[in-house]
């Protein structure tokens, strides 16, 4: 390893799971992918872990003691440090009213068990890839009420601070970037969560519903059977 890639930080990721054994092929796999991973064998300990040790990545279950992987990932997501911290689900769970309660409180990607570590390394590679090369971080858009800054992902609505999870984020500043414009449900998926992670349609109409609780409804508009538009003039 050169001193250069060793002088890098590494990313933090915060492994959640009851299971002992994938736990441990969790950690193996990724310290040997140069990830700096912490563990955590249920949601109540992985909230406590994680407001210190504040992960840029949270793989999360659902089925666990305590405190279950859906109620741990609202309450990462109320930490202010953690809004745009990636959680990622790994369960057995493959029901999509279990995908959909996961989106809804906010997750990036959802995966069913049985995991397949190569592909699931790649994944999470390819994530981190993505958020290096995201261009111009210093952008900036101010459109109606709205002052959206991609530098520190803030968002103010009449000079009040408005608190978004990455995803929520980063789908508010593609459709602000394109005003007047009909994106699809497919597109926004390819936008925003990558070609290669599948995940539901659905799930851009949850983060739509997400985002309209929090910057009011006048701003992103349903075009029936089409996709969504937001709009410089909100009625």
């Amino acid at each position: 390893m050169s001193a250069a890639k060793a002088a890098q930080p590494l990313h933090r990721v915060l492994v959640v799971d009851d299971d002992a054994d994938i736990l441990e092929m969790l950690e193996y796999n990724l310290t040997k992918e140069g990830y700096d991973v912490r563990t955590a064998a249920d949601g109540r300990k992985a909230v406590d872990v994680a407001k210190s040790y504040l992960p840029e990545l949270v793989l999360l279950d659902i089925m666990m003691p305590h405190l279950d992987g859906i109620e741990a990932g609202r309450q990462l997501r109320d930490i202010p440090e953690l809004r745009q911290t990636y959680i990622l689900y790994l369960t057995a769970r493959s029901e999509e009213y279990s995908e959909v309660a996961a989106f809804d409180v906010g997750a990036d990607d959802y995966i069913t068990k049985p995991i397949k570590p190569r592909a699931l390394m790649s994944r999470i590679n390819a994530l981190f890839r993505r958020e290096a090369q995201k261009s111009d971080p210093g952008e900036q858009i101010a459109i109606g009420d709205l002052l959206i800054n991609r530098k520190n992902y803030s968002v103010s609505q009449n000079d009040k601070s408005v608190i978004l999870p990455k995803k929520e984020f980063e789908l508010l500043f593609f459709l602000a970037q394109h005003p007047n414009k009909v994106c699809s449900r497919e597109e926004l998926l390819q936008k925003i969560w990558g070609a290669d992670i599948y995940v539901l349609e659905r799930t851009v109409d949850v983060h739509i519903r997400k985002l309209r609780e929090k910057i009011g409804d006048t701003h992103i508009r349903t075009l029936k059977g089409v996709g969504y538009m937001f709009t410089d003039q909100p009625e």
